[in-house]
C-alpha cells in the first residue's frame, strides 16, 4: 500500500468517521436506556474521549507502553490517505453533533 498526503481527502473521511461514531455511541446509549440532555451530554462526553484516543491527544499508555495511534483512510484503490500529522478528529464532534440533531438522527 502506498502512502499518500492528502489533507482535503483526509478532513472528508475524518468527519464522516466522527459522525458515524457519534450516531453509533448515541444509538447504544438509548438502547441503554438513555434519553434526553443526559443522553445528549453522554455521546458528546463519549465521541469526543474516543475521538481524543484516536487524535494521540490523550495519553495511552499500559504497563509501560506508550501507544501513538496514527490515523490514515483506506481508499478504494488501496492506498493510504493522511494528513501529513497526527488526527483531528476530537475538532469535528460538535459540528457532527449538532449536523444529526438537525437530522434528527441525535
Amino acid at each position: 500500500m502506498q502512502l499518500n498526503l492528502d489533507p482535503t481527502l483526509f478532513d472528508e473521511q475524518q468527519f464522516i468517521l466522527v459522525r458515524a461514531l457519534a450516531q453509533g455511541i448515541r444509538v447504544k446509549l438509548q438502547e441503554a436506556g438513555l434519553s434526553g440532555e443526559p443522553l445528549d451530554e453522554a455521546t458528546a462526553s463519549i465521541a469526543f474521549s474516543v475521538a481524543s484516543m484516536i487524535d494521540d491527544t490523550s495519553a495511552i499508555e499500559v504497563d509501560g507502553k506508550d501507544v501513538h495511534p496514527y490515523l490514515t483512510f483506506r481508499t478504494a484503490d488501496d492506498e493510504l490517505t493522511h494528513c501529513g500529522e497526527n488526527a483531528y478528529t476530537h475538532e469535528f464532534v460538535y459540528e457532527a453533533l449538532q449536523i444529526l440533531s438537525r437530522e434528527g438522527d441525535v
